[in-house]
């Protein structure tokens, strides 16, 4: 048995990262970003580059026969001001694809945000160590989930035998754009994320793309999935560009072909799956913006509520009926030359029956238990026997 005390410090790099498609080097440590740089450099607002510095589906991946591993980090710990308190984010630890251990960082930097004003400031705080301890003696493949929605700066990871560069396990690599549901708001734990839980029945290697707030069509965002190595890619489009109102339908259309185009170019055989919106009874025939609830804010609870006008959909406002309707057209269109372009209904994943058992908290975001749904729901669609995304052995 070896002795936890013996450690090993094994420097944190891009082979020992799954998930990121960047790594930023800081003074405190190195930064898992999930769009490259040059993607970094144009984004034009701070909601999606926290969005995407938020490591969700980034996990810390090793072969080891260590029985105790540390992990250095600092976490940013966001405050909305007037809202209920964030929970910390929660690292997990899986051995050989096993939930081995769960840890927070209770403390770190802390980042206030003011929705209202239209204002943010950060706090600096301490580095936390995550101690995981009790691990099988033998060789098996680590890995440490990082929090979905929790920043999350890499400082040092000790093991108390060698941790070398994870095997390749043969597996495809599913890459997924969407919102803040693939991003994995409200969700408990990081392998509770839909996309999470699609991954792992679907025994993909996922690479998670989905950012809060910011799944708008951007053409940076297709740039990266165009130039990241993928088997198999979907896109879920719509939430955010009825809840942020940014877009007419004249111009979804052409938006909508040019971010597919541009995948296109670096998969141009590759199954891509186009999904559409699941179900937000709010923005079903309602145009955005969404706006924060404030009698629901008054009584200490974060819920939305669309602002637009139901009349305006005649002139082009999007809803999410809108969307569906019009994705569901893009997409047989262009599979008649396009073989390989799916498209999924997100009704299919979470329909009006399963807001009233299961409704969204806040009028957005699904609970965990409608995450596991949705990630059941998307694992037996599409990677089931059948799907766009079944194994040739299933097809």
């Amino acid at each position: 048995m070896r002795a936890a005390h013996d450690w090993i410090t094994t420097p944190i790099t891009a082979d020992r990262l799954r998930g990121a498609l960047d790594l930023e080097h800081t003074e405190r440590g190195v930064l898992p970003h999930r769009l490259p740089a040059q993607a970094r450099r144009q984004i034009p607002d701070g909601q999606l580059a926290m969005a995407e510095s938020q490591p969700a589906g980034v996990r810390l991946a090793f072969r080891t026969r260590a029985t105790a591993v540390e992990l250095d980090v600092v976490a940013t710990k966001r405050v909305y001001v007037g809202a209920p308190p964030r929970p910390d984010g929660v690292y997990e630890l899986l051995v050989d694809g096993r939930l081995a251990g769960r840890a927070v960082a209770p403390e770190g930097d802390t980042l206030i945000i003011d929705m209202g004003a239209g204002t943010a400031q950060t706090r600096p705080g301490p580095v936390e160590t995550l101690r995981f301890t009790d691990l099988p003696d033998h060789e098996k493949d680590v890995e440490i989930w990082l929090p979905h929605d929790e920043t999350t700066r890499l400082v040092a990871l000790r093991t108390n035998a060698p941790a070398d560069p994870p095997t390749a396990d043969g597996r495809r690599v599913w890459v997924h754009h969407g919102s803040s549901i693939s991003h994995g708001s409200d969700a408990a734990t990081p392998t509770g994320t839909w996309p999470a839980v699609a991954a792992a029945l679907g025994s993909v290697e996922l690479v998670n793309l989905g950012f809060g707030g910011s799944a708008l069509l951007d053409p940076f965002t297709a740039r990266a999935i165009r130039d990241t190595p993928a088997d198999l890619i979907s896109v879920k489009i719509g939430i955010n560009l009825v809840n942020a109102d940014v877009m007419r339908l004249r111009a979804f259309g052409p938006a909508v072909h040019g971010f597919l185009d541009t995948i296109r170019e670096g998969h141009p055989t590759a199954p891509l799956l186009v999904v559409s919106p699941i179900h937000c009874a709010i923005h079903e025939h309602t145009p955005g913006p969404s706006a924060l609830d404030l009698a629901a804010m008054s009584e200490g609870r974060l819920s939305f509520v669309a602002t637009g006008d139901p009349a305006e959909t005649a002139a082009g406002r999007l809803t999410l009926s809108v969307i569906r309707d019009e994705l569901a057209r893009i997409v047989s269109e262009r599979a008649a030359t396009d073989p390989n372009l799916h498209h999924l209904g997100g009704l299919d994943l979470y329909g009006a029956a399963d807001d009233a058992e299961l409704p969204l908290p806040d009028a957005l975001h699904p609970d965990p238990a409608t995450h596991r749904r949705i990630g059941e729901r998307f694992a037996r669609l599409a990677f089931g026997a059948g799907g766009p995304f079944a194994a040739e052995t299933d097809r």
